[in-house]
């Protein structure tokens, strides 16, 4: 049956998965595997999983063949040509092939070497879709794999049988490359599993018989040569859980080691300035918020590090929470630092905070602002205020970490939106002479549950659900432009009603300019239309907003200019921002009442409820208004419509984690460049994760020894891990 080429074992498994795919394949294959796919060693190469499987199908006669049909024949090849192409440069090779009942042309475009393989007399099987050519059918680049010269004189009917087997099964598919073809990684793979002796296992004996899941060796072979599609079931099965396993030991163990260290205790100081601050606010705090504060407070009360997430709606109160936490280091002799992602964020932060202390705890505990772009003089001044303890509350962007920032006490950690505050930051702090700081992240996306295990499983992780009192609802509305063209006439008329009553408006769209429409026009699909410029000229130029006060606000504005902008709406100074999503976190304009949002089939559910969320901060009842040209019936439209009907951004996450790819489920602010995850999938094996989650905690916590197997499989996924991490520069 089919050819394979067959190496010498390799001595020594577990350090054959080490080994240089150089080595193994030769420089020029190892160093195209690297280029493309990053890949250095056996490891690397076996866990560049197929992303698809085909099916070459059942056995066609060539008598029978149609037009447009896949299908596989055995055949004998008969004649082989080769002639200059016509139209272009270039040589064809056409190889004549018959099954004794009728006969066929395969054709192939620049690969002379074929003429070498596929002689006269050879007999194989040859498998791909039919097409035309000058009234004649042929299969153009064919898929097909040669009978050795044993099979081929075996009686008719053994043959067959061994074609039918090859017909049957699974073809994998891999990630490729124009360079790198996927038969060719097939080809490499091959070679490899075919030099590999044992494999040392990675899951412990009870967890495999548990899970009845096949051994790794056993597994490489079915989800990379499976005979059929039980076999491949298995196989992927097994590596998706050797995979999820890993993962979860190494983030319970980053959970554990973090745990082992120590950092200062600072207790809550009765009637310090936690007190002061609960008695000035002007509303009950909910019981989620009191109940998370409580948790809080004591994790900052002890000598463990705090490495908590704080998740929670839109609105739900979670700025508060960590507020009334720094607080409580401050009121204890220690500083506390915000970082946010972006300078607008840091201050906004910085405003909140000025809202929310009042004057009295204000000058108690001095915030500060430090941003790249400060002036020298200010930069100075504030870091002069930090590094003497002068300012307890300091809030900023990265800048908190670089080199030139000292804080003469740091005792908590407190990181804003889409971020991790990992290991190297940790050090980073440490190597200016810090103790080990508590740390609070927050995020006002919530996380389904098993994206929740596999991004954040080394964190302890806490919810905010319900909103408080007083928040109004916001009413949110599809306007469909595919339908109804004229309805976003509308749009611009409750703009200025809202306007007329007092209040103010955001407007978002996808893009700056329209030179950016007009690139993204060539991406196909669904077309945008929106930029801030044009929305901006347009107010502008229609006599019914013509007297709006308008401004931009985008990425590509100066610091200082964006600023500027915001400190205009939030002090009333502007009637509508006209944005990108430069707003979707953190802005905070109680007065703003609406928000539209054109070409909403270019946002993703979260980000939709993000913007939805800037509205409906005060006392006045809201609007969201999501305008799109998405057709009804269509999977966009269908998720347009979802986000408007509900503003249950924990259902909402659930949708998200449904309709969203992969790795923009992790995103690259979680994941880094790429996810790391090769055969497990957050989107499709959450019953794998939690499952693997259960028995990794057993498995650690009966302090079971970790195999040397799993111990290298765990340094390669914390080294990948410290991708994750947000960089300290």
């Amino acid at each position: 049956m089919p050819e394979t080429r067959r190496t010498e074992p390799v001595a020594g498994a577990g350090s054959a998965l080490d080994q240089a795919l150089e080595r193994v394949l030769g420089a020029k294959t190892g160093k195209a595997l690297e280029r493309a796919f990053g890949l250095h060693t056996i490891d690397d190469l076996l866990q560049h999983y197929p992303r698809r499987y085909a099916h070459r199908g059942q056995l066609t006669p060539i008598a029978s063949l149609t037009f447009g049909v896949p299908v596989t024949i055995v055949a004998e090849v008969v004649e082989v040509r080769e002639r200059d192409m016509r139209a272009r440069r270039g040589r064809i090779t056409e190889v004549r092939i018959t099954d004794g009942h009728g006969t066929l042309t395969l054709t192939f475009f620049n690969q002379p070497w074929r003429a070498a393989e596929l002689l006269p007399g050879v007999r194989g099987v040859f498998s791909g879709k039919i097409t035309e050519y000058r009234g004649s059918l042929q299969l153009a680049h064919p898929d097909y794999e040669l009978f050795r010269p044993a099979d081929a004189s075996d009686a008719p009917e053994a043959a067959a049988a061994a074609a039918e087997e090859w017909a049957t099964r699974p073809l994998p598919i891999y990630p490729a490359t124009a360079s790198l073809p996927s038969w060719r990684i097939a080809q490499a793979i091959a070679i490899v599993l075919d030099g590999l002796a044992a494999v040392p296992e990675l899951l412990p004996a009870e967890v495999r018989e548990a899970e009845q899941l096949l051994d790794h060796r056993a597994a490489l072979e079915a989800v990379h040569r499976p005979t059929d599609d039980q076999q491949r079931e298995q196989g992927q099965r097994t590596v998706r859980f050797e995979e999820a396993y890993v993962l979860q030991v190494a983030l319970l163990r980053a959970r554990e080691v973090l745990r082992l260290q120590r950092a200062q205790a600072f207790p809550l100081v009765a009637d310090g300035l936690v007190a002061a601050f609960d008695a000035g606010l002007p509303y009950a705090r909910t019981a989620g918020q009191i109940e998370v504060g409580e948790v809080i407070a004591r994790e900052l009360a002890g000598e463990v590090p705090m490495n908590r997430l704080l998740q929670g709606e839109v609105g739900s109160g979670k700025t508060l929470v960590a507020v009334r936490a720094m607080l409580q280091v401050a009121d204890a002799g220690g500083q506390a630092a915000l970082i946010a992602p972006t300078e607008v964020l840091a201050a906004q932060h910085l405003a909140s905070l000025h809202s929310l202390l009042g004057p009295d705890l204000w000058q108690r505990v001095l915030p500060t602002l430090i941003t790249g772009s400060l002036p020298a003089a200010e930069r100075r001044h504030a870091a002069l205020a930090v590094a003497s303890g002068q300012s307890r509350l300091i809030v900023g962007t990265h800048a908190l970490l670089s080199d030139k920032t000292q804080f003469e006490h740091l005792g908590l950690v407190v990181v804003d939106e889409q971020h991790r505050f990992g290991v190297e930051q940790r050090e980073a702090l440490k190597a200016k002479g810090i103790e080990q700081p508590h740390v609070l992240m927050l995020t006002a996306t919530p996380i389904p549950r098993t994206v929740a295990m596999s991004v954040f499983g080394d964190l302890d992780i806490s919810s905010l659900h319900e909103l408080p009192a007083g928040r109004q609802p916001i009413a949110s509305f599809v306007v469909p432009l595919a339908e109804h063209p004229a309805w976003l006439v509308r749009v611009w008329q409750r703009i200025v009603e809202e306007v007329q009553r007092g209040r103010q408006a955001y407007v978002v769209t996808p893009l700056i300019d329209q030179a950016e429409v007009t690139a993204a026009s060539d991406e196909g699909g669904l077309l945008p239309e929106w930029s801030v410029e044009r929305v901006v000229e347009l107010l502008g130029s229609m006599p019914g907003t013509a007297h709006l006060r308008v401004a931009a606000l985008h990425g590509r504005m100066k610091a200082d200019e964006r600023e500027q902008v915001m400190r205009d709406f939030a002090e009333r100074r502007l009637d509508v921002l006209v944005a990108t999503t430069v707003i979707e976190v953190g802005v905070n304009v109680p007065n703003a009442s609406l928000i539209a949002v054109l070409d909403a089939d270019r946002f993703g559910v979260a980000q939709l409820h993000q913007l939805r969320g800037r509205v409906g901060r005060g006392e006045h009842p809201s609007v969201a208004l999501f305008v799109t040209k998405a057709e009804e019936g269509t999977p966009t439209r269908a998720r347009i419509d979802a986000v408007a009907a509900t503003t249950d951004g924990f259902e909402l996450a659930e949708l998200d984690l449904m309709l969203r790819r992969e790795g923009d489920v992790l995103g690259a602010s979680q994941s880094g460049a790429r996810s790391q995850l090769k055969a497990l999938r957050v989107t499709r094996d959450g019953r794998i994760i939690a499952r693997a989650r259960e028995l990794a905690e057993a498995q650690l916590a009966a302090g079971r020894p970790i195999s040397a197997a799993l111990e290298r499989a765990l340094d390669r996924a914390l080294n990948a891990a410290s991708e994750h991490y947000l960089s300290a520069s």
